[in-house]
């Protein structure tokens, strides 16, 4: 068997997308998400122009002499854009295989560890009593684990906090929107959101917070010691991590759990703060880490330090990401927790899929492969529109992490 077709699909069903298409001379195809939120046509040409030709006539079957080949073969290594186009390969290639064996993906990896994968949503208001209702909306739908964001009193707007309170997109102007941000206010309020919210709700579902890179280590853990109280399942990307070391200042201060790597791209990227136990979840994804292959790496290591995956699931990365990282879910021995944040309809139409929702738990299906496909004449219909996500500011206008 040899591939014969490298397609590389561009869309926007409600948000962009891009998707790689591997046609073997047999006519098995995989899928693999390429998507890059902000930066998709950079991943898209680099697949045309760059990895496309160099897979023609390939064995498909040789995942791993591929994924060595497109990682050791390119001088310039890692990178978002590099690890997102081999990480669509990768996945491409492991769907074509799971076809091939007809079996659900799970299966190859080595089968369930688990009956479901617990995922959390996104509940957003513009004050503490607007968050509430929302939190009060997912446990309705039967989550038992949710992700509180609010409004900080004095700033326009903030991270987390959407519109549509469903189907969050964050990427959503031509040119990039600027916020504004402040720490002191920030760190004042948050403490209050969680005083309330366990005061309403108890304990009894897991509480979950992202912080998005904004803070120093030593407010990092101020903040993580003065929520200790409300027993939070994970305070997310609470300093940039850039400097892996910088967790140690957080952990000499608080017991919070700390999670960490949406944006990363490779091992080297969590190693110090595995190797450390720095954290307790990594959240490095199937899209942006390499793929199935090397994602399998990151958890592997982790597994040895007590630490547990957390991957990253929103609505940046299209439904055959949150498919395969379903598979490699209901796999993996050191589990956490799934994020999950809900496509709009039409994404879902455009990307038929076979995992489904119950009791707080998703379930990858068991069609050969990693069940999620891609309707072709419908992507069509909705083209590419440039969209970027915001930048930050501080109050006095200096430049700030988003």
């Amino acid at each position: 068997m040899k591939i014969i077709d490298t397609k590389i699909i561009v869309c926007c069903p409600d948000r962009n997308f891009v998707t790689l298409k591997l046609i073997t001379d047999e006519g098995v195809y995989g899928i693999g998400d390429a998507t890059l939120n902000g930066r998709e046509l950079a991943v898209a040409a680099y697949l045309q122009d760059h990895i496309g030709p160099c897979l023609l006539g390939r064995d498909p079957g040789q995942i791993e002499d591929i994924w060595q080949y497109l990682y050791r073969g390119a001088y310039w290594r890692r990178g978002p854009v590099t690890m997102t186009a081999i990480a669509a390969v990768d996945t491409a290639l492991w769907d074509i295989k799971a076809k091939l064996a007809g079996m659900p993906l799970y299966q190859l990896l080595g089968g369930k560890s688990r009956n479901g994968v617990m995922v959390y949503g996104h509940a957003n208001g513009t004050d503490i009593a607007h968050t509430a209702d929302e939190v009060a909306k997912y446990i309705d739908m039967g989550y038992r684990a949710i992700r509180a964001q609010c409004g900080i009193p004095g700033l326009p707007s903030t991270y987390g906090v959407s519109k549509d309170k469903l189907f969050y997109e964050p990427a959503d102007a031509g040119l990039p929107a600027e916020n504004l941000w402040s720490t002191e206010k920030y760190l004042h309020h948050i403490p209050k959101l969680f005083d309330h919210l366990r005061d309403k709700f108890g304990f009894e579902h897991h509480l979950l917070h992202d912080a998005h890179h904004r803070l120093t280590p030593i407010e990092a853990a101020q903040l993580g010691k003065a929520l200790e109280p409300y027993k939070l399942f994970w305070l997310e990307d609470a300093v940039v991590a850039d400097n892996q070391a910088g967790f140690r200042r957080i952990r000499e201060h608080t017991t919070t759990p700390l999670a960490v790597g949406e944006v990363f791209n490779s091992i080297w990227d969590a190693k110090q703060l595995i190797e450390e136990q720095l954290i307790d979840y990594i959240r490095a994804t199937v899209t942006h880490a390499g793929g199935i292959t090397h994602l399998r790496r990151i958890a592997d290591l982790a597994s040895l330090y007590h630490v547990r995956t957390g991957c990253h699931g929103a609505t940046d990365l299209s439904p055959a990401t949150m498919g395969a990282a379903l598979h490699f879910d209901l796999w993996v021995p050191n589990f956490g927790i799934q994020e999950y944040m809900r496509h709009t309809p039409l994404t879902d139409e455009v990307f038929p899929h076979d995992y489904s929702f119950a009791d707080g738990y998703l379930t990858p299906g068991d069609k050969p492969g990693h069940g999620v496909d891609i309707d072709e004449k419908l992507a069509a219909k909705h083209p590419y529109k440039r969209a970027y996500l915001p930048v930050n500011r501080l109050l006095d206008g200096t430049m700030f992490n988003w």
